[in-house]
């Protein structure tokens, strides 16, 4: 049986990926973490159990793994990309540091981890369309250079350890449940809620601006579809590149008037988030992970629109 500890089950993945673990796997199986308790998610936290694991401390995550018998740690704890920019000393000290010590429990207890990277491991001198999912990676963000070093690492611990380590490379994710932490991706989510409640929205990314993205449903998907997977046919474990659409804010607002034929989109370019945008792909090549386990996304673009303002009209009473 599967048990499993899920760090950084607050944020924009965990709070929802904890519900759907405990539905599979059976809520007493699955124990939610997180730096602090935070307003909102009670729902969540009196769902199963819950843990106050702040992963610097590698103490504290093992007390947790042994208390409940953790075979397996989904790491999702993390500072992202915008935020990181503005405290890369700290994104550094969370990502890197808080990894090391989810491997080395992993190490000695001998856990499964799941430790998801990002596009923004890549960087202005990949290959920006199609990205291959073996290819250059000078990323140009701190957040970005702990997902590079992270994949390395995590690579590391198996080949040298035997630990048996798993990711993939996130795009933008999008979600009706939890609004993103400070991600260049974010405006694909903010997007929905002024487009439901003012009819308008402004962009701080830039017209033009292709990048890959994916529903959240997918997402979640992704994690347990890989976390299930025959160890025997992985090859590249730690970063797999997973993609279900690719698309410019332009091209968002043309799905969405598809629904909301009155919608206005503006743009008032944040240059900070702009220049890290300008540096990841346009479009992934997920072949490896369609090929090695199975990967198949359900959703694109004007299907994630019609289910995202569909959700939100009931979750903002519209």
């Amino acid at each position: 049986m599967r048990k499993i500890l899920v760090t950084g089950a607050l944020g924009q993945i965990g709070s929802e990926l904890v519900f759907k673990l405990r539905e599979v796997y059976g809520k007493e199986n699955v124990v939610a973490s997180g730096r602090r308790i935070k307003e909102g998610h009670e729902e969540l936290i009196e769902s199963g159990p819950f843990e106050i694991v702040n992963i610097q401390e590698e103490k504290q995550i093992t007390d947790v793994v042994k208390k409940y018998n953790i075979n397996t740690i989904i790491n999702l704890a993390a500072l992202l990309s915008a935020v990181g920019e503005k405290m890369p000393v700290r994104c550094w000290d969370v990502n890197m540091n808080g990894l090391y010590n989810i491997l080395e429990v992993g190490r000695k207890e001998g856990c499964m981890i799941y430790n998801p990277s990002s596009i923004a491991a890549f960087g202005p001198s990949t290959p920006p369309d199609n990205t291959p999912q073996d290819t250059i990676q000078r990323p140009t963000t701190m957040y970005g250079v702990t997902k590079v070093a992270g994949e390395l690492l995590c690579d590391y611990y198996h080949t040298k350890f035997g630990v048996d380590t798993r990711g993939v490379r996130f795009p933008g994710l999008i979600s009706y449940q939890t609004l993103p932490g400070g991600g260049t991706t974010d405006y694909a989510v903010h997007i929905y809620y002024d487009a439901l409640k003012n009819g308008e929205y402004t962009s701080f990314i830039g017209k033009g601006t292709q990048m890959d993205m994916m529903y959240m449903p997918d997402a979640l998907d992704a994690i347990i579809d890989l976390m299930e997977a025959d160890s025997d046919k992985l090859i590249h474990r730690n970063a797999f590149n997973v993609s279900a659409m690719s698309f410019a804010p332009e091209d968002l607002e043309a799905s969405i008037k598809k629904f909301i034929p009155d919608f206005k989109l503006h743009y008032d370019v944040d240059p900070e988030r702009q220049a890290i945008a300008d540096t990841w792909p346009n479009s992934l090549d997920d072949s490896a992970a369609r090929e090695e386990w199975g990967w198949d996304p359900k959703y694109d673009l004007d299907a994630m629109t019609k289910d995202m303002l569909d959700k939100l009209k009931v979750k903002l009473d519209l």
